[in-house]
């Protein structure tokens, strides 16, 4: 046993010389470094962290496979909870999740149970030899509107439990946001292509370039021979400030923006779908999504990029470990600080982000709290680019093309507690229904929902 009390550090690229590159930050643990770490588990019979999982995968088990060298064994343990576990041990917040239920976290750090996980997955990918199984059908056919997280689990979970599915996709690529929200260098393209051709490989058929409410309706679907539909078309509309000048040339969406450069190859110099490469950026949010942005804007070859956040650093919702990588390769922070007014030239180009400052007043509704305006604060910072990440919401057009499903005041989907929308047959998970939330999350609601799929058309219960 390893009674550190400190987690093996994950290799990582430099800094300064990754600030200027797409490759992923992040090098992975080597065999002995898992076997280190691995050894740092006490292997609690109450498995804390298992409950702190939203796909419930047995982490005590696959992390003492890891301590014997059986890494195919651990890959095997993950995957019977998990279709993803490559993406997860990347991009999911384990330091929220499993590893702050970590009984090791109580005096010291907790074990690097996301780190493990990627290890794992990794070591398959390299050496697995295992085809993957198709599982014997049972007749019936179920659609996925959305190859995102959520629809990518739910199409895992049914597959193995037998049915024909579908997966229809917008994007001319699967994997939604996986593909063209979370750049290159935090989750490789290549990643999400395997977990994708690995669901092929059981029998899942994916059709891309097919907008469900446009190029077929649920309606159709139900007339085509599905018994049921799963909607994890994700949260994909852009929220914006609601300020002066947001329609100016270079104020652009985190999803515009994180799109461009992920999914269309935009930091390539003969991109066809290029962008615009500013030399003075600000990212106004705190999120995860502001951090990616940021972090691709330097290096598109900007000189100064500022994240804009209205709140301290303590408050700051995205990852510590993404805020860390950030900072490392000279993101500033400019803390306490909230637009108010895009300034422009002329011929309507970016100028300047004006902005006011703030102090912490009393806590709101989410526990944090609320930032208040200080009078005759304002002040401009020069820049010739703004993206906007403050939040997505769902796209409307499920809502406005199906009968019967309804959402709520947010433009989320409303479902009961087994993830059925207000129209019979019709399932609904992940960011559609949360708004936006983790990669995670969104996979636990589309494991939870396969179930309760498979539950009502074979008259059982899990």
């Amino acid at each position: 046993m390893n009674l550190s009390k400190t987690k093996v550090p994950m290799p990582t690229q430099d800094a300064r010389t990754r600030a200027r590159n797409f490759d992923e930050v992040a090098l992975g643990y080597t065999e002995a470094q898992a076997r280190e770490e691995a050894a740092r588990c006490l292997g609690c019979k109450a498995k804390p962290c298992t409950g702190g999982c939203p796909v419930g995968i047995d982490i005590p088990a696959f992390i003492e496979k890891i301590t014997l060298g059986d890494y195919e064994g651990a890959y095997e343990v993950i995957s019977r909870s998990s279709s993803l576990a490559a993406v997860c041990g990347r991009v999911c917040p384990q330091e929220t999740q499993c590893e702050s239920k970590c009984v090791r976290g109580k005096n010291g750090e907790p074990v690097a149970i996301g780190r493990l996980e990627r290890f794992v997955a990794d070591w398959h990918r390299a050496h697995g030899k295992t085809a993957a199984a198709r599982p014997a059908q049972n007749g019936r056919r179920v659609a996925v509107v959305g190859s995102g997280p959520a629809g990518l689990s739910c199409a895992g979970e049914l597959c193995a439990r037998g049915y024909s599915v579908t997966v229809f996709e917008a994007l001319h690529t699967e994997g939604g946001v996986l593909v063209y929200g979370i750049p290159e260098f935090r989750l490789p393209k290549d990643i999400v292509k395997s977990e994708v051709e690995n669901l092929k490989a059981r029998g899942v058929a994916f059709e891309t370039n097919a907008v469900i409410g446009r190029t077929l309706l649920i309606d159709e679907l139900f007339d085509e021979g599905y018994s049921a539909v799963f909607v994890g078309s994700g949260a994909g509309l852009p929220n914006f400030m609601r300020v002066a000048g947001e329609d100016l040339n270079g104020v652009y969406s985190a999803n515009e923006f994180l799109t461009r450069v992920n999914l269309m190859k935009a930091y390539k110099q003969d991109s066809a779908t290029p962008i615009r490469r500013g030399k003075s950026v600000a990212v106004v949010g705190g999120g995860n999504v502001a951090m990616d942005a940021a972090r691709c804007a330097l290096r598109l070859g900007a000189e100064h990029v500022r994240i804009v956040y209205r709140r301290s650093e303590a408050e700051l919702p995205a990852r510590r470990e993404e805020v860390e990588h950030a900072k490392e390769e000279g993101v500033e922070l400019v803390l306490l600080t909230a637009p108010v007014e895009v300034i422009g030239d002329e011929h309507k180009n970016v100028t300047a982000l004006r902005c006011r400052k703030m102090e912490l007043g009393s806590p709101d509704a989410s526990g944090r709290r609320r930032p208040v305006p200080i009078a005759g604060s304002e002040f401009d910072i020069p820049v010739d680019t703004v993206v906007v990440a403050v939040g997505t919401s769902p796209n409307p057009l499920i809502k406005n093309t199906t009968a019967g499903v309804q959402t709520n005041a947010h433009g989320c989907i409303i479902t009961d507690e087994n993830g059925m929308t207000t129209r019979e047959n019709v399932y609904a998970g992940g960011d559609a229904v949360t708004g936006a939330a983790t990669v995670i999350l969104a996979m636990g609601a589309g494991k939870d929902a396969a179930a309760a799929i498979d539950a009502r058309l074979c008259g059982k219960r899990d």
